[in-house]
């Protein structure tokens, strides 16, 4: 990725080269926000609100499937993490996918296999069969999952991609707002409905499909000059008809050995260090906050309550992440708010009283999911164009990897009689070493994708 070089001057981002020579990522350094991204840009939102939902869609009636199925806590746990576990090597799998089909092609593929693949697991009539059409799903909800953000990335313009990306990970606590508010209601009357009308959201792909255009970036690196160009302008830049745009990097890809080459090696390391300590760090706790929130003396309805303030909580965070990272940048802000995240976790912990208690889940929400927001832009720009696809399916199974492990693992260390301060704070120990982890990768704010 290459800064803005002096090939764009003044405000209206002209290039002094002829405008047949430049590269993607010098057009959309002088790109202005217009409608054609607030379109592609709410439609995505509402996938990653698919995602979202799908990440926490069944925590909230979890009790519902223990009893209906008849199993423990250790085996609960699994069944919370199947569709993680299944978007492990789904993410993998779709991930040489994106880079080789296209990022439309995958994000509309995976999403209606989802669908269909979900909708069969909420109508099974055992445990078992759930598990494994839990864990199919995730396999197919790897593609959408893993695409989205960078997918994203790749139509807005530079300078405009940090809060457009932090923008796009609201759709997390409007997911999980709207998943909580589907439990309560239709969870009274079956998990399953829950279950069923989460899968039938996985139509949303059809809007993708309709709304949402293909990756400039993508279809230049296909020599597909003509089609990238089109897109540039449906996205509002004026581009020659005959553009044959230059290349920034033109080693090969879509390969994992690529991503191990000397030029590459330590970042794409760091990036899989961060990821699955963070997630670890975040989702190890989310998972089982009702559960924790009980085991304070909150009831189960007040629990629930409390989750729901705090994803509305986190939106602040999220706005004042976006503000911040045009500021200050990306790794300032993200060191930032994942530091405060572990105060916060730790303060919810080891608190003797229910004003700790709240004090500590309200500051770790405000920041923690800011956090993410930044991460997920900041770990999709770090890659070049032609492993960006590739690169960021492997970051996105370390997530994933986490996400599953920790749900079982920490169910068992709870089932152990473990206080919840020694969980929630080996838990935030993840924290510590994403915070490390994510100090020697360079700043991308401002610079211009390749």
């Amino acid at each position: 990725m290459n800064p803005r070089s002096g090939s764009l001057t003044g405000d209206s981002g002209r290039s002094t080269q002829h405008p047949r020579n430049r590269t993607v990522g010098e057009i959309c350094d002088g790109m202005e926000l217009g409608r054609a991204h607030l379109v592609a840009g709410s439609v995505l939102f509402f996938a990653f609100v698919v995602e979202a939902w799908e990440q926490v869609g069944l925590v909230y009636v979890s009790d519902g499937i223990a009893a209906d199925f008849g199993i423990d806590r250790t085996h609960l746990g699994w069944a919370l993490s199947s569709v993680a576990f299944g978007m492990v090597p789904g993410a993998l799998l779709w991930g040489r996918l994106i880079d080789r089909l296209g990022r439309r092609r995958v994000a509309v593929s995976s999403l209606l296999l989802y669908a269909l693949l979900a909708l069969l697991a909420g109508l099974s009539p055992a445990f078992w069969p759930f598990l494994v059409l839990r864990c199919l799903s995730g396999v197919a909800f790897g593609g959408v999952y893993t695409v989205t953000f960078p997918y994203f990335l790749e139509l807005l313009p530079t300078r405009w991609r940090g809060q457009g990306a932090v923008g796009l990970s609201i759709g997390f606590p409007v997911g999980t707002l709207l998943c909580i508010g589907v439990s309560q209601t239709l969870g009274a009357v079956s998990w399953r409905l829950v279950a069923v009308v989460a899968a039938l959201a996985g139509l949303w792909a059809l809007a993708i499909r309709r709304w949402v255009p293909e990756s400039p970036y993508w279809l230049a690196k296909q020599q597909r000059h003509a089609e990238a160009a089109r897109v540039l302008r449906r996205l509002g830049s004026t581009v020659p008809e005959d553009t044959v745009f230059v290349q920034d990097d033109d080693g090969p890809g879509g390969t994992l050995r690529s991503l191990f080459g000397p030029a590459l090696r330590r970042r794409f390391v760091l990036l899989l260090v961060v990821s699955f300590t963070f997630s670890w760090g975040y989702w190890g706790l989310q998972t089982w906050l009702p559960v924790l929130l009980e085991s304070k003396g909150l009831s189960v309805s007040g629990a629930v309550g409390f989750v729901a303030l705090t994803q509305l909580v986190s939106v602040p965070g999220y706005l004042l992440a976006a503000w911040l990272t045009r500021r200050f940048g990306r790794k300032p802000v993200f060191l930032t708010f994942a530091f405060i995240s572990a105060v916060g976790g730790l303060l919810f912990g080891f608190a003797t009283s229910q004003t700790q208690t709240y004090l500590g889940n309200l500051l770790l929400s405000f920041v923690s999911l800011g956090a993410w927001g930044i991460w997920n832009t900041w770990s999709g720009e770090i890659l070049p164009t032609r492993l960006r696809g590739i690169g960021y399916s492997w970051v996105t199974a370390a997530i994933l990897l986490a996400n599953t492990v920790s749900a079982p693992v920490i169910g068992a260390l709870m089932d152990s009689g473990a206080a919840t301060g020694i969980t929630v704070g080996s838990i935030m120990a993840f924290l510590v070493v994403a915070l490390l982890a994510a100090v020697p990768l360079k700043e991308t704010e401002g610079r211009a994708l390749d």
